[in-house]
């Protein structure tokens, strides 16, 4: 029978210890300049629509990425007179707030009734939701139109605020159900036995702790409602106090297309919805940490 030294456990123990430490400075050595490439392969194109909207189309098609001689503020005028996009971004603005608003509504008291349930009757509820997944959205447009016509709201912005919620429906409700399953079960039950009815148990209970899953919806859905370009073409149309930035935006483009001002009208549709995501995100990480800590 052999026994094993102290001493050689010991060596064993260190060198396995030294192998992790230096496979965890390899690994820090090699985050670093991929954290870079990253960065600048999301910047690039970035930095390219911002040039671009102040260069001439010469400058444009022979110095890409050069600064321009000429820095043509006149773009951004030009490209907002034109296309008359302080009106689109405002059409834009109040179709995706309201859209946002009534996804949340109908979506939050759904998935907290399919989070609470597990019968046959929630699985099937489920599956309907996910059967949502398998009609594109193209072949919803004709049905679309038709319900828009016979409602007598076509070429409306009410009937495409009323739109966008239901083609967002399924994918909020299934997000939401899986943030709104993490609930602790002993949090639910301390709630009930303090008396607090399934209204109160969503709003003091499940929203708070899905808070993160809530926001990330909004973003998801915003940059959706933001850039959707097909229905709100055939819906709401091309009249200029209708139509969304997406719709307005082309008309900027003609035989003789100045890039430059249309790549500032796109940097101009751009600036809002990347605000937002920028504050929505920030949101969003703060409600991870919040969560994080209390956990």
């Amino acid at each position: 029978m052999t026994t094993t030294s102290p001493s050689r456990h010991a060596r064993s123990a260190t060198t396995a210890r030294t192998v992790r430490r230096s496979r965890r400075r390899g690994g820090g050595l090699l985050a670093v300049p991929l954290s870079w490439v990253y960065a600048l392969v999301l910047a690039a194109p970035l930095y390219y629509l911002l040039v671009s909207a102040l260069k001439t189309n010469i400058e444009i098609f022979t110095h890409p990425f050069a600064l321009p001689k000429d820095w043509l503020w006149g773009n951004f005028r030009t490209a907002w007179q034109t296309a008359h996009l302080g009106q689109a971004l405002a059409n834009s603005a109040l179709i995706s707030a309201v859209a946002i608003v009534l996804t949340l509504g109908l979506a939050l008291p759904a998935a907290f009734a399919l989070a609470r349930l597990d019968n046959r009757l929630s699985r099937l509820v489920t599956g309907a939701f996910s059967a949502g997944f398998l009609i594109p959205p193209f072949a919803a447009l004709i049905p679309t139109v038709i319900l828009a016509i016979k409602l007598h709201m076509f070429y409306t912005r009410e009937f495409q605020m009323l739109f966008l919620p239901a083609s967002a429906l399924p994918l909020s409700v299934l997000l939401l159900t899986q943030f709104m399953k993490t609930v602790p079960p002993a949090l639910v039950e301390s709630a009930a036995l303090d008396g607090a009815g399934n209204w109160r148990l969503l709003v003091n209970v499940f929203v708070p702790i899905a808070m993160p899953g809530v926001v990330s919806v909004a973003i998801l859905q915003l940059l959706t409602f933001w850039n959707e370009y097909l229905f709100s073409l055939t819906i709401t149309g091309t009249a200029p106090d209708l139509r969304t930035a997406q719709v307005a935006l082309p008309t900027l483009v003609s035989d003789a297309t100045n890039f430059g001002v249309l790549t500032a009208g796109t940097v101009l549709t751009l600036l809002p919805v990347y605000v937002a995501y920028s504050l929505a995100s920030r949101r969003m990480q703060e409600a991870l940490t919040a969560g994080a800590v209390k956990g």
